[in-house]
């Protein structure tokens, strides 16, 4: 069986979102970034989809809240981690 290319965690993008909404990457370099959005994914639970404008069109507006709820406080929550990492980097 193939797995198909258009499947994608619909998290994935919410994350993006908020990231780009934050403007995070004008803060963090590229590998900063890349541990980020891990952290972030990883405190996620995975909402596999094919195509966005499914999920969008079916989603009801207080699931989509509540989504984006949790996207802002894993992205947060990742955030005090990256500086905690840093402090302890910059202390040695």
């Amino acid at each position: 069986m193939k797995l198909h290319d258009d499947i994608h965690n619909y998290y994935e993008k919410l994350v993006v979102e908020d990231i780009a909404q934050r403007e995070l990457d004008s803060v963090y370099n590229d590998d900063v970034m890349a541990d980020l959005c891990c952290t972030v994914l990883n405190q996620l639970p995975a909402r596999y989809i094919r195509y966005d404008v499914d999920m969008e069109f079916y989603l009801p507006h207080s699931e989509r809240m509540l989504m984006e709820q949790q996207v802002q406080t894993a992205i947060d929550v990742a955030i005090s981690q990256v500086a905690k990492k840093k402090e302890l980097q910059n202390g040695q």
